[in-house]
């Protein structure tokens, strides 16, 4: 009754983009953000019971695992940001040559990576 034709695209045989990578990125960036920003409002709102639940999250950022989180986040939103200025020309009707969107996708990648460099070194005080 049913044929056994392979879905159209096929998944073994399809090759992937640097746009849809990009895209299927920036889509789970953002909810990655999303809940960031609840993370660090609840955080934040932590300093209203007291200054002794502020010292335990404190400690918890002076460790590996938290900086790696904190220049994690960094890059989340760095690429969030580049990447939706990237929509943003896209919504103005730019941009949507082959040639220019790997342009623009790859300035993105270095654009996150530089930017994450530059937040981590301004918060050492280095810069």
């Amino acid at each position: 009754m049913y044929e056994k034709n392979p879905l159209s695209p096929h998944l073994q045989i399809y090759r992937w983009h640097l746009s849809m990578i990009l895209s299927i990125t920036h889509r789970i960036i953002g909810i990655v953000n999303s809940i960031a920003i609840i993370l660090i409002c609840l955080w934040t709102s932590s300093l209203l019971f007291g200054e002794e639940n502020y010292e335990i999250i404190k400690i918890l950022f002076q460790s590996f695992f938290g900086k790696l989180l904190i220049i994690s986040l960094s890059w989340s939103f760095s690429f969030h940001i580049l990447s939706e200025i990237r929509h943003l020309i896209w919504d103005l009707g730019y941009g949507f040559d082959l040639k220019i969107s790997k342009i623009t996708g790859v300035i993105t990648i270095i654009g996150s990576l530089i930017l994450t460099i530059l937040i981590y070194l301004l918060g050492k005080n280095f810069i």
